[in-house]
């Protein structure tokens, strides 16, 4: 198990709050996008690619490379911000997000972007596609891991429950799946629209090894992504509580913030909620 310093701690936090001002400067540039997903998932998956994955940006096709897959492709603000900060391409490249002929689509795709692993964004997809990965990786002999994160309004898709037995069936214990179950989608809370709960019960049903987690706590994200497989001969998930839209407070928990257009005012508000949050950081 990774254990983190306090500083540690620290400045994965500050790489969060750098990862959130990159949505927003994408944000700045297209006029509007998923914020509410990128920002209940930016500390998840600015853990994995500033602590836990084994990624090299100059060399992205690296054939022992952990990889990641994004399978709530919408959420591609948080990834692609992520990879700025991992160093996969130039952050000028951010101000082009939602212009003609920009390589930052509001999916991304694994053609055009360095350090993207597939191209996502129809929903249900992303776990077969990494359980597939996990076996290759197993067939190859390299000991890389596969990571995904899905969102719990995701889960309605029934291709997720095949790939969930698939893994779990051929023993796939080097893949982790992160649910990012912030309870809300676009259409409302998910108990309401699609209940999946008790998420914990059902996921061990499928023989896969649990454990939950607040996602928005560093120290609980890397401790126990460092920690997995959690039982040998498992798939692992991690169930992560967030928040949509977290660090926002006027858009916090609130599903019509799912895909938001922002007005200048708000993205001025937006800039000054992570100013505090950075400073309160120390």
């Amino acid at each position: 198990m990774q254990k983190l310093t306090q500083e540690e701690e620290k400045e994965l936090n500050r790489a969060a709050v750098r990862v959130r001002r990159n949505v927003l400067r994408m944000m700045r540039g297209g006029h509007s996008g998923h914020i509410g997903g990128a920002f209940s998932a930016a500390d998840i998956v600015t853990a994995l690619y500033c602590k836990i994955l084994k990624v090299d940006p100059a060399n992205p096709k690296w054939p022992e490379r952990d990889r990641f897959v994004l399978s709530a492709g919408h959420k591609c603000l948080a990834l692609y911000a992520a990879l700025v900060e991992k160093g996969f391409f130039d952050a000028s490249i951010l101000d082009t997000y939602g212009s003609l002929g920009t390589i930052l689509g509001g999916h991304p795709d694994m053609h055009k972007v360095a350090g993207v692993e597939t191209s996502t964004g129809a929903l249900g997809h992303g776990l077969s596609i990494a359980g597939g990965m996990a076996m290759g990786l197993r067939m190859d002999g390299l000991d890389s891991k596969v990571y995904v994160v899905m969102g719990d309004g995701e889960l309605a898709e029934g291709s997720n429950w095949e790939a969930a037995s698939a893994a779990s069936h051929h023993k796939l214990d080097n893949l982790l799946l992160f649910v990012d179950r912030n309870s809300l989608q676009m259409c409302g809370k998910t108990v309401d629209v699609m209940c999946y709960e008790p998420l914990r019960q059902r996921w061990e049903a499928f023989g896969w090894s649990v454990r939950e987690i607040d996602g928005h706590d560093m120290r609980q994200i890397v401790e126990n992504a460092g920690a997995f497989p959690f039982e040998k001969g498992k798939p692992s998930v991690i169930i992560a509580d967030t928040v949509k839209s977290k660090c926002l407070p006027f858009a916090e928990d609130k599903a019509e913030y799912h895909y938001w257009t922002a007005t200048e005012k708000e993205m001025k508000i937006a800039d000054q909620c992570l100013l505090e949050i950075e400073e309160g950081i120390g």
